[in-house]
């Protein structure tokens, strides 16, 4: 019997390389075959600063991801990331010919075209253009356009776009391992198609994915994106800190950060500490308790209201029905959820992927949400779900940019 289809997610991250495989069951549901992953080194706020590094903890997370399945991997739906990632709405306009008077596919690839004709910088490409609103005629909320009877087609799109090079970066890497790339997509993008449910996008939902070096966001509304980014602040800016304030090493700060660590002040006895042990070329000491809970609390508060500021451009912030939700190995830090309910005033869940079949800690842990995502992605894609209802391949002139990638329905080569 034919295995079924075989989708790998890969994610870069900062401070890990992830692979999951996946197969597409009989029902249309992703099982979770096995997870490889590597510590991460030559990544950087989520980007490739040193390829052979880069390259070598991605093969170790592959092939860990390759005996955990029993699976060979050929190819992989990667993720990107980098504060470089801005994005912004605009409404694409066309005629529809009176001759023809039927909207067609092409139509809405020429409407999509449209929404796209502004004036980026020289060195940015389109990443993505997530479709929000179609309307016929002044018709609005048009959910399938193609086949019906109009003279004007509208569409409001949410477009995602990056540094080219910066992006190319991410893709040579993983090119040359060599694996295959399906395609790419935006890390947090990814992240909220497998932990954002579909009642809470349509309510109105902040999506925050909080990495080892960067931070993701999507804002949803009426169950569109409105908003999306990144933000160059993760987990590794709290080790940072705690390892300056307390004058320890970056790899004690960080695994106190975990272990001993909250984001919550105030909730430790007076005098309290915490005890390092001795370590080669480290003198154990006591740190107090309220002391390193202060570091990563001001840390985190500062990131918080940076994302914030950055969300407040627009009003979408004040129509979150469904309040926020937090993902991300950095999400698993104790009291983070309260300092993002003092930041916005909303409610705030932690969350991790839907129920999926196969290896169940995975799903249940969020430091796996983009990965599990980047699967999910290939499949909608895979299955012509994805254009109507989330967004679109990458464009082509990256595609050209970045070697051969798969095509999709519509897309010229």
């Amino acid at each position: 019997m034919a295995r079924s289809p075989i989708i790998v997610g890969l994610e870069i991250g900062t401070s890990k390389i992830c692979a999951v495989v996946t197969e597409v069951r009989d029902d249309g549901a992703l099982k979770i075959l096995g997870v490889g992953e590597a510590p991460s080194r030559g990544v950087r706020k989520g980007e490739i600063v040193d390829f052979d590094t880069a390259q070598k903890c991605a093969r170790e997370a592959l092939a860990d991801a390759e005996a955990k399945s029993d699976t060979e991997i050929v190819s992989a739906w990667v993720g990107v990331t980098g504060s470089h990632i801005a994005s912004f709405n605009n409404r694409g306009v066309v005629q529809i010919p009176p001759e023809r008077g039927e909207i067609d596919e092409q139509d809405i690839e020429d409407v999509k075209t449209s929404a796209r004709e502004v004036s980026l910088p020289q060195e940015n490409h389109f990443l993505h253009s997530i479709i929000q609103h179609y309307s016929v005629d002044g018709n609005d909320g048009v959910q399938e356009p193609v086949g019906m009877l109009g003279s004007r087609l509208e569409a409001d799109f949410h477009v995602i776009h990056g540094v080219g090079n910066r992006l190319r970066n991410t893709i040579r890497c993983v090119k040359e391992i060599p694996l295959e790339i399906e395609d790419v997509a935006l890390n947090g993008i990814a992240s909220a198609m497998v932990v954002v449910a579909p009642q809470r996008k349509q309510l109105g939902t902040l999506m925050i994915d909080i990495g080892g070096g960067t931070t993701d966001y999507v804002l949803f509304s009426e169950g569109a994106v409105v908003q999306s980014g990144v933000l160059g602040l993760g987990g590794d800016h709290v080790n940072n800190d705690i390892a300056m304030g307390l004058r320890i090493p970056i790899n004690r700060a960080e695994k106190l950060k975990i272990e001993e660590g909250s984001a919550l002040l105030g909730n430790c006895l007076p005098g309290e500490t915490v005890t390092l042990q001795d370590e080669t070329g480290f003198a154990g000491r006591e740190i107090e308790r309220e002391t390193l809970n202060t570091i990563i609390h001001l840390r985190l508060r500062e990131a918080f209201e940076i994302l914030k500021r950055q969300l407040e451009s627009e009003t979408y912030l004040h129509r979150l029905g469904g309040g926020i939700v937090i993902t991300g190995g950095t999400s698993l830090l104790h009291g983070i959820d309260s300092v993002v309910e003092d930041v916005f005033n909303l409610p705030v869940e932690r969350v991790h992927a839907q129920e999926m079949a196969g290896v169940t800690s995975a799903f249940l842990n969020p430091r796996y949400s983009t990965a599990i995502g980047l699967a999910k992605y290939g499949q909608a894609v895979l299955s012509d779900r994805f254009s109507p209802n989330i967004g679109d391949r990458i464009s082509a002139t990256v595609r050209r940019f970045f070697g051969r990638f798969r095509r999709s329905k519509g897309e010229q080569p």
